[in-house]
Formats: C-alpha cells, structure tokens, sequence
C-alpha cells in the first residue's frame, strides 16, 4: 500500500462506513484494515481520521500500543518468541537470538524477502511447554537453539 491506489481507499472508506453507527468505531475499523492489508501506515490513519473525526494522533497512538497493529508490512511467516518470565527462565532469549543470527533481522523487522517477521511477545500463555514460538498461530513447544534452523528451513521449503 506504499501508495493508495484508488480500489484502497475504497475499501478503507468501505471498512470506516461499515462502523459510522458505532459509539467507539477505532478498534473495529483498524482490525479491520489491519486484516485486509496486514498493516496500517499514516496515510491509511489519515483517511480513517478523516472519516472518523478522530485525530490522527490518537489513531496513531491506538496502532502504536496495541501489539496486533504494524506500522509496516509484516511478512508471509511471523515469527513470535516469547520472552515472558517461564519461556525466558528455560531459554527464550537464547531461541530469539538464534532467529536473528540466522534471519539477519531484529525484533520488529522483516527479512527483505517479505518471508518473515520476527516479534518477542510478552507471554503467549503457553508457559507449560515454555520456551514457545508461535508462526502464524501454529505454536511450537519446548523449542531450543538446535530447534531453530530446522523451523526456518520448513518455512522456506515450502516456498519453494
């Protein structure tokens, strides 16, 4: 969505009008947005601001705090390791570290092939089977540094 093209603004201005008799529309509209486009850049809050009469800069703020919103385009694969207490006593940050060595990219970046994403996530709630990964919902259990390369090469195998 680098720039608008006219189908888009449609489709937000659709989104937007889909909540006009809500009371507190944002939420819905930027899930929404967030769902059809995976990513919701200041362009995008500035249409919905428009259409909303909410400021840009609250709109900003609601996309910067919540976790599920991106500023930026996330890849096809989003990788989330969790560093909550449990997963981080068993080795979380050592699983985290070992995707960016091997990914080239930090948390909140994306490889320049659009392939992945990587987050750290607070808690995924699965401290059971910690240290979890989550890529694209499907959560991987008790995952170790010697785990890693093994999971980045199915994602890119299937691409193949």
């Amino acid at each position: 969505m680098a720039k608008l093209q006219e189908a888009a603004v449609r489709q937000i201005l659709e989104i937007c009008d889909r909540y006009r008799e809500e009371k507190t529309p944002l939420m819905m509209i930027l899930s929404d947005i967030q769902n059809e486009y995976g990513y919701i850049p200041l362009e995008v809050q500035e249409i919905v601001s428009q259409q909303t009469g909410i400021s840009v800069a609250e709109i900003y703020g609601v996309v910067t705090f919540y976790s599920f919103f991106s500023l930026t385009p996330k890849g096809k694969n989003v990788i989330g390791c969790c560093l909550g207490t449990a997963c981080y006593v068993k080795g979380a940050q050592q699983v985290i570290d070992k995707f960016q060595e091997i990914l080239q990219i930090k948390p909140g970046e994306t490889t320049a092939d659009g392939l992945f994403t990587l987050d750290a996530l607070r808690c995924i709630g699965a401290c059971g089977i910690a240290p979890a990964v989550s890529i694209n919902g499907t959560v991987y259990p008790k995952v170790s540094v010697g785990d890693v390369p093994g999971i980045i090469e199915k994602y890119r195998a299937e691409e193949a």
